[in-house]
């Protein structure tokens, strides 16, 4: 059994299936569906920054280590925030401090480190995407999309500080949040697919 070719294809086939059905269960407002995904999601996405690490060429390695560390960050930011929703909100009577502080739709503290998390996130695919070397459209294509999706380091950084969030949560029933992720799945669905691929011709 290739270790190195079997756990790519499982990783990409993980984010595409995790980032498919996280925009399903934003659409049908079932937030327990999306913070488990969002738990499996990181796994998938080291197990592909990692492969994708694995086979670029040393003039690279130094961009290829940068995207494989921050992917390690992100998934320790998420899982945290994740597990966290699925066990300490989901089951404790929290006091209302405690919950401004960790419910994901109080827009606090818990909800600063998702941001903070999928920044890094985007930061380490634009760098992963940096040491790829492109030999077909495919991959050309997957090249791109990884280094495009490195802008949302800005936002998902920067906006947090401005309040401009925990402003929005104090009205309205969070559609606009919610359909902001679904553009977000979109845009990044065609990564994990792109991947599966790139991985399988390998």
């Amino acid at each position: 059994m290739d270790l190195n070719k079997m756990i790519p294809k499982i990783g990409s086939a993980i984010v595409t299936v995790t980032v498919f059905l996280f925009a399903l269960f934003l659409i049908i407002n079932y937030s327990m569906g999306s913070f488990f995904v969002c738990l499996i999601l990181p796994l998938g996405f080291i197990m592909m920054t990692a492969s994708i690490h694995n086979e670029c060429e040393n003039e690279r390695k130094v961009a290829a280590n940068i995207g494989l560390t921050l992917a390690a960050v992100y998934c320790t930011f998420i899982m945290l925030v994740y597990f966290t929703q699925l066990t300490t909100v989901n089951n404790e009577q929290l006091t209302e401090q405690a919950a401004n502080l960790l419910e994901m739709g109080k827009c606090g503290l818990i909800f600063n480190f998702d941001l903070l998390g999928y920044g890094l996130m985007a930061l380490s695919t634009f760098f992963t995407g940096l040491s790829m070397k492109a030999d077909n459209k495919a991959d050309k294509s997957l090249k791109a999309l990884m280094m495009i999706h490195g802008v949302f380091y800005f936002s998902c950084t920067f906006m947090p500080m401005t309040g401009m969030f925990s402003k929005m949560s104090s009205g309205g029933d969070g559609l606009g949040g919610r359909l902001a992720l679904v553009a977000w799945c979109v845009y990044f669905l065609p990564i994990g697919i792109l991947s599966f691929l790139h991985f399988r011709k390998r």
